[in-house]
């Protein structure tokens, strides 16, 4: 199967690693959203970290960074561990992560892969270019760096491509003992809860105050697992929806379900100014802790608009296969399948919607079925795959999905086949797609993706 993508508009993409330092003024604020006494820091750690170790899950990235004595391995090992995760469930990636450290157990290992090697192993996950980001950091550290991982959180946010402030402080306290918090998703619901930060929390006053609470509070001792111990808490017992409040082992410490309707007055928190952690809308006695923390509301998914061409060819002896084609752009197609002249059959399909979390995507489907079966595609980019290989192959579920939904008797005509002819073939499919849908928003994408089955 290959895949060519083009846009239909000329709009630029472009992605900026954000690893600068965040510039933000420090945020007033009162003992109201933070911890005034010592011992009171003192006896959350402690409460926190002892229901950690009886509790806590036990995950396969938690069990080496324990066990692993070397510090690059160990470092290398909590490095992927923290880019897997990102945007996704835990419960998906220990299988991942297990065959991964299987195949490449050190950071040399995973340089001297090649890409197609790694995005087949990443298949699944979504996301690929965090796969993608591990490589080229495996590869930066071998060749830049001798073959040492960073040893602080300054320089793993500095020279591994893909790391943030978050990763870079939860592989620089878990695998290298760095005294540092580390705020997530999980962390950010817990912290808002505990000392009821109200304001909106994705504000970077609001975000800066969060990291100076997780600096303040994480255990000095034991860093790594106070962190751990955070996201533990805000996954299994302070969740989004229907948080186990009777269980949390720092209630005694939580505003939010202590305080009810008894809101702090503003001079409690400014004197005589707005507190800008303090929730701007009343609270909801309905929604108890679950007031917090705040959000702006939800954007809605960006919606894509795709044409996908599945070119189906029939044999007589083989099983069903797809050829799977690497290509950068639509001309290495025939460098590719070096296509002699032949007649063929294309069909309109249908469309397949396909949700990610950001993104409504559909697919607007057409079948080209070849009729010649002289097709030569012994290359070094190509490959054969049956269904069950297809599953594992770097291919996005969505076209996965595009393959085994097709629909092929929805409309029917023939045309000559031949390298010219079928690129005017493949404008005119563009052509058809783009004036019968009437693409009246500008920002939706129109990308062009061949699908290359072999029957």
């Amino acid at each position: 199967m290959g895949t060519v993508e083009t846009s239909a508009s000329t709009r630029k993409r472009s992605k900026q690693a954000v690893k600068e330092e965040d510039t933000t003024p420090p945020v007033p604020q009162s003992s109201f959203h933070t911890f005034s006494d010592p011992a009171d820091v003192v006896q959350l750690r402690s409460q926190l970290l002892s229901w950690y170790d009886k509790e806590k899950r036990e995950l396969p990235w938690r069990t080496l960074a324990l066990a692993e004595s070397d510090i690059n391995i160990r470092t290398y090992a909590v490095w992927v561990s923290e880019i897997m995760l990102q945007q996704t469930q835990v419960a998906t990636v220990k299988e991942y992560y297990k065959r991964w450290l299987k195949k490449w157990p050190t950071v040399q290992d995973l340089a001297a892969a090649t890409i197609e090697e790694v995005n087949q192993m990443w298949s699944g996950l979504g996301y690929y270019s965090r796969g993608r980001r591990l490589h080229e950091g495996a590869q930066k550290v071998v060749l830049e760096l001798k073959g040492r991982m960073p040893r602080t959180v300054d320089d793993l946010l500095k020279q591994l491509p893909g790391v943030g402030r978050y990763t870079a402080a939860a592989v620089g306290s878990i695998a290298l003992g760095q005294v540092t918090g580390a705020v997530d998703g999980n962390v950010i619901r817990v912290l808002c809860r505990v000392r009821a930060i109200g304001a909106d929390s994705t504000r970077p006053t609001v975000t800066e105050a969060l990291w100076n609470l997780s600096n303040l509070l994480v255990d000095p001792e034991r860093p790594g697992d106070f962190n751990q111990a955070l996201m533990e808490l805000g996954a299994q017992v302070c969740t989004p929806k229907g948080p186990l409040c009777i269980k949390c082992p720092v209630q005694s410490h939580c505003r939010s379900y202590h305080k009810g309707s008894n809101l702090p007055d503003i001079e409690d928190c400014i004197n005589s100014g707005a507190c800008p952690l303090c929730p701007s809308e009343p609270w909801n006695n309905d929604l108890g802790v679950q007031n917090f923390p705040r959000k702006p509301a939800k954007k809605a998914p960006r919606v894509e608009r795709t044409l996908t061409c599945v070119v189906t060819r029939t044999r007589e002896e083989a099983n069903e296969e797809f050829l799977f084609i690497c290509l950068s752009k639509l001309t290495d197609l025939f460098d590719s399948l070096k296509l002699a002249v032949c007649v063929a059959v294309a069909i309109v399909c249908l469309q397949v919607v396909h949700i990610f979390s950001h993104i409504h995507q559909t697919y607007v489907v057409y079948s080209l079925c070849l009729k010649e079966q002289d097709t030569q595609t012994h290359t070094g980019k190509t490959q054969w795959l049956d269904r069950s290989a297809l599953q594992e192959a770097a291919v996005s579920t969505g076209l996965k999905k595009v393959c085994f939904i097709r629909c092929l008797n929805v409309c029917e005509f023939l045309i000559m086949f031949s390298r010219p002819s079928f690129m005017f073939t493949i404008l005119q499919i563009l052509k058809l797609f783009d004036s019968a849908d009437g693409l009246e928003d500008k920002n939706s994408k129109v990308s062009f993706y061949l699908v290359f089955q072999l029957d």
